[in-house]
């Protein structure tokens, strides 16, 4: 073996031994489902703070921010991170303490007290289906980082069967070593593993942000000159077209996917939707010691993301630059791919073994939160509900291992057909996709948690399972995936009309909100979920 890759492999295999033993070493004397889910609600903020950055910085984000960054030249998608910490504090002042006070494991089971079973099991499921989805969707992304190694070792490309190959490999790799110390270590060991990877994947970007400027020949004026200055355009875009007048100017605004309108709304119901209503966000909140910490460490992520956005933008700038002064003939064709690049054939040996480690640390961490929370939520709302209504302790704690196992096997199922999509068309960009699936779904979610907790005496099972169907069905429209559907199968049954925009996927969780929303207050409670008289 080269000596160079050596080093590299080395750092790598130190990093998995590292995290596995943390992970297994923080998680031990586990006794109950309190335990995995909540981690006895004893876990300090800023490491609470730290797992939800991990938790929403996925392979995805190392890669996807500087393919934006790269692809675009220029700082514009920074816009979306406005609306999450508006985004933040409303969530930590509407949705936290009703959790608090519910003492609930599942987020969902707040649904039950306010409405009943039904709708429960309707929101439990539209996350467990949209977590596996979306968690799978983006786990082939550090499998990238292999398949250009394989590249560089080979000195040949791999075609796409290979290719396919590594992904799948990798997926599965970094699964089993995922469900290895979440299975056995719960929350605990998610959150502490969570805190490391936030810290190795940080770092990591800093020194490839650093490496690359010093790259650049002529820094600051070389930057400068070959971008051809930077203006207020670069940063904020209304996306209103002077060309344009009435209804036309602003619905050409909603067919654009970075403007500081989507920022500051479209943005802040996303945010609010994934960490208001997913299980997978909210149960690291719910392990703070009490309802003052949990919520410092939400708003104080909120302006975390800021200048993590901003590195990964500036490092995919800085991308585009050094191979303008350096063209590349091998530069691969994806954006997406052009970071991964730069770290395999331009990073000093032992800090391209830290950026892959970094690489993986990102994918581990969501991918940790996500399991532990889908095995949470099933075992709580379905298999304690269902399967076994009278389960002791020990029992529910081995069906939520049993159920992360199951999870993880999904996971690399989803993973394996979203690396054969994203092979077959090399030009997907891949933030769109991770996030445009929880744009399907989770609008309906938030919807009806706003009924919830807005009102007392609005929606019913009936009514929030009809405000849910219809709150998808006009996302999907405003998405144009009727059109796309007709477009795969070659038929003409649906066109969007000319007056109806085609919406960019930061504003589909905003209109499916508020149509859910709409549509469950018009239904009154059951008396059995009424309030008591005051």
């Amino acid at each position: 073996m080269d000596a160079r890759l050596a080093i590299d492999s080395a750092v790598l295999l130190l990093y998995f031994v590292v995290i596995i033993g943390i992970g297994l070493r923080m998680g031990r004397r586990e006794e109950s489902l309190h335990d995995f889910a909540l981690g006895g609600r004893q876990i300090p903020w800023w490491a609470v703070l730290a797992s939800i950055v991990a938790a929403e910085t996925s392979a995805a984000t190392f890669f996807g921010t500087p393919g934006e960054g790269f692809a675009l030249r220029n700082y514009t998608y920074v816009q979306l991170a406005f609306g999450t910490i508006i985004a933040r504090v409303l969530v930590s002042y509407i949705f936290i303490k009703p959790y608090y006070d519910y003492k609930v494991y599942s987020i969902y089971e707040y649904l039950t007290a306010r409405f009943g079973v039904p709708t429960k099991n309707a929101a439990s499921a539209i996350f467990l289906i949209t977590r596996v989805l979306a968690s799978g969707a983006r786990l082939y992304v550090a499998a990238i980082a292999l398949a250009l190694a394989y590249e560089m070792i080979s000195g040949a490309r791999p075609n796409q069967t290979q290719t396919l190959w590594i992904y799948v490999g990798a997926c599965v790799a970094i699964v089993i070593l995922t469900a290895i110390y979440t299975t056995l270590g719960g929350i605990k060991a998610v959150v502490w593993t969570d805190f490391i990877q936030a810290s190795i994947m940080m770092g990591s970007a800093l020194v490839a942000l650093g490496l690359l400027y010093s790259a650049i020949p002529g820094g600051w004026d070389e930057i400068v000159q070959r971008h051809g200055g930077f203006h207020v355009s670069d940063f904020i875009a209304t996306g209103l077209d002077p060309a344009r007048s009435g209804w036309d100017k602003i619905k050409g605004m909603f067919e654009i996917e970075y403007t500081i309108f989507a920022g500051l709304i479209g943005s802040t119901f996303v945010t609010m939707a994934t960490h208001g209503t997913d299980q997978d966000m909210v149960q690291r909140m719910l392990t703070a010691v009490d309802i003052r910490r949990s919520r410092r460490s939400l708003v104080l992520s909120g302006l975390a993301d800021i200048p993590i956005v901003l590195t990964f933008l500036s490092i995919g700038l800085l991308l585009w630059t050094y191979y303008q002064a350096h063209p590349d003939p091998t530069l691969p064709k994806s954006p997406s791919e052009v970071f991964c690049h730069f770290v395999l054939y331009q990073m000093p040996v032992g800090l391209r073994g830290l950026l892959i480690a970094g690489i993986f640390a990102t994918a581990m961490g969501s991918l940790s939160t996500a399991l532990n929370a889908l095995a949470t939520s099933f075992t709580r709302d379905w298999y304690e509900t269902y399967i076994n209504t009278r389960s002791t302790s020990a029992e529910s704690l081995r069906a939520v291992r049993w159920a992360t196992v199951a999870f993880s096997v999904l996971m690399i199922v989803v993973a394996s057909i979203t690396s054969y999509l994203v092979i077959v068309r090399p030009d997907l960009r891949i933030i769109p996709i991770v996030l445009g699936i929880f744009g399907y779904t989770y609008g309906s979610l938030l919807g009806v948690f706003l009924c919830g907790v807005f009102t007392k005496r609005r929606g019913n099972n009936r009514g929030n399972i009809i405000a849910m169907i219809i709150g998808f069905i006009v996302v999907a429209i405003l998405s144009g995936l009727p059109n796309n559907i007709a477009r795969i199968f070659g038929t003409k049954f649906y066109e969007q009309p000319s007056w109806l925009p085609l919406m960019e996927f930061p504003w589909w969780i905003c209109f499916g909100t508020i149509v859910t929303f709409s549509v469950a207050i018009l239904f009154r409670t059951e008396r059995e979920h009424l309030p008591p008289p005051a």
